[in-house]
């Protein structure tokens, strides 16, 4: 599906609630106060489609000063959680370059992301780390300042080797499904010798007792996976500093792809895709190019001011000020 109309009548918009309405959040805010229109004071984001051969419907509230609604098939939802449990959307967005051109913060969580959709049964590794090495962190505070002793910190660091081991194996597992659907797809797209990886070696008790007078001046844990990077690279070059604007859409595009591919494995079919403003820096053969990876058996929806000139879509919405209908 097309969406096609100039800058700044909705068509983002439009993706953003298609996003909203098949995950419970948005790619683009984490406020959802930000998601309701001004001067109103509740939105409602409906969504109905087929997944698994089975129709659904979505609805997701949204009320200013209250909390966030989420229903499917008219039973309410506990978290948003449970409805990208069950539904498969992801979104490229100018913003989404954050993905190679920001800090390792971002790819780790990026990475840990995807790790919820493609192993649901580890989605909890993560937070689970997470809460690990805040404990920690917690009790060396204590013992700097001479309100514990050492022997406080001892479960945490064994809890935060154990979990940090799991994320390590995950995060590795995850980066070696998607290298080969990436190099693939960033070359088809131009980017050639594209490599995604992630050195994930592993955390052990014996490490973190041996940097544990380091840990105790700062009172914060100084390894483990809260601290490694994903790295992506195309020609031996880092793209974060050494790529440009458009490489490093070429490779956050790919990653999009390639998880695509990865899920319609894993599951079945193919996830909804949603992709913004993607042929803005893309010549004609490129986008033939692009057109070409889309997984086969899904729905795809892209924005942009202009058809393509490449392919004829399967459904043209256009998009004014308040109203979008098929062209």
């Amino acid at each position: 599906m097309l969406v096609t109309g100039p800058n700044g009548v909705g068509k983002t918009n439009l993706l953003e609630a298609m996003h909203v309405g098949a995950q419970g959040f948005s790619p683009r805010t984490r406020s959802e106060p930000r998601l309701i229109r001004f001067g109103e004071e509740a939105a409602r984001i409906r969504l109905a489609g087929e997944s698994a051969r089975s129709a659904f419907e979505t609805q997701v509230d949204l009320a200013s000063g209250a909390g966030k609604e989420v229903r499917l098939n008219g039973a309410a939802l506990g978290s948003a959680e449970e409805l990208r449990a069950r539904l498969a959307a992801l979104v490229f967005t100018p913003e989404r370059l954050a993905v190679v051109k920001g800090g390792p913060i971002v790819r780790r969580a990026y990475l840990d992301r995807m790790l919820g959709r493609v192993f649901p049964s580890r989605s909890d590794i993560a937070p689970n780390y997470g809460r690990a090495v805040a404990q920690r962190n917690a009790a060396l505070r204590r013992v700097r300042a001479a309100e514990t002793g050492l022997d406080s910190v001892e479960p945490w660091t064994a809890q935060v080797a154990a979990l940090g081991t799991q994320l390590d194996d995950a995060r590795s597992e995850l980066a070696a499904l998607l290298a080969p659907g990436f190099a693939r797809i960033a070359g088809a797209l131009g980017l050639h010798d594209a490599l995604l990886a992630y050195d994930g070696a592993g955390l052990t008790v014996e490490e973190l007792e041996a940097r544990l007078p380091r840990d105790l001046e700062r009172a914060v844990t100084g390894a483990g996976p809260h601290l490694r990077d994903a790295s992506i690279t195309a020609g031996g070059r880092e793209l974060r500093g050494f790529g440009s604007q458009g490489e490093q859409r070429t490779a956050v595009l790919a990653i999009v792809l390639a998880e695509a591919e990865l899920l319609a494995e894993r599951r079945g079919e193919p996830p909804l895709l949603l992709l913004d403003d993607v042929f803005s820096e893309l010549d004609t053969e490129r986008r033939g190019a692009l057109l070409a990876q889309l997984p086969e058996g899904g729905q795809t929806v892209i924005t942009a001011t202009h058809p393509p000139g490449v392919a004829e879509p399967d459904l043209v919405i256009a998009v004014t000020p308040g109203e979008a209908r098929a062209a």
